[in-house]
């Protein structure tokens, strides 16, 4: 006897009725998370609006909030970093739809129990630049490139990463 298991396409994904929680794709499954609480969504938002605006000022791109990045087709993987930037020249048009090739950054906000390192390992494995690890127990930003650099930002530190050309903030200005 077999049983066969249906393997969604990022266009069902779009196309999903729940919100009542977030969704990604691996592999053509599904996988539903709930939503994250109040420090997840204060300290994504500063950073976001940190970030957001030093890009436009600076036009290296755009900052975009849980978007989806369509990174394999049949089967299907989709995730949606909780913040994410690309550069000027990959943008193109915006649409409603996803993204099909990776960010040049993309920040996970987590805490240390959810194992944000694998978060980073998938990022870095579709050829992501750089991913940003907020770990809000610890109150640090750990910056991993494609190279495999790994940089620890405490809160008495200045985070910079060179995806960003430029751009520093003070790691406690993050949390506060």
């Amino acid at each position: 006897m077999s049983t066969t298991t249906h393997l969604m396409t990022a266009e069902e994904l779009m196309n999903v009725d729940d919100d009542s929680h977030r969704h990604e794709l691996i592999k053509g499954e599904l996988l539903t998370m709930p939503f994250f609480g109040e420090e997840h969504g204060a300290v994504t938002a500063t950073l976001m609006a940190m970030l957001g605006l030093y890009v436009k000022a600076n036009d290296l791109g755009v900052v975009f909030a849980r978007t989806g990045y369509k990174l394999e087709t049949n089967p299907d993987t989709v995730l949606g970093p909780d913040i994410s930037f690309r550069t000027k020249d990959r943008v193109g048009t915006i649409k409603d739809d996803y993204f099909c090739n990776p960010p040049d950054l993309a920040i996970e906000v987590r805490y240390s129990r959810e194992n944000p390192e694998q978060r980073a390992e998938q990022w870095l494995a579709f050829a992501t630049k750089s991913v940003w690890l907020v770990i809000l127990d610890q109150r640090l930003v750990e910056v991993i490139s494609a190279t495999g650099e790994r940089k620890l930002f405490d809160e008495s530190d200045e985070l910079m990463d060179d995806t960003v050309p430029g751009f520093r903030v003070r790691v406690s200005e993050i949390f506060d």
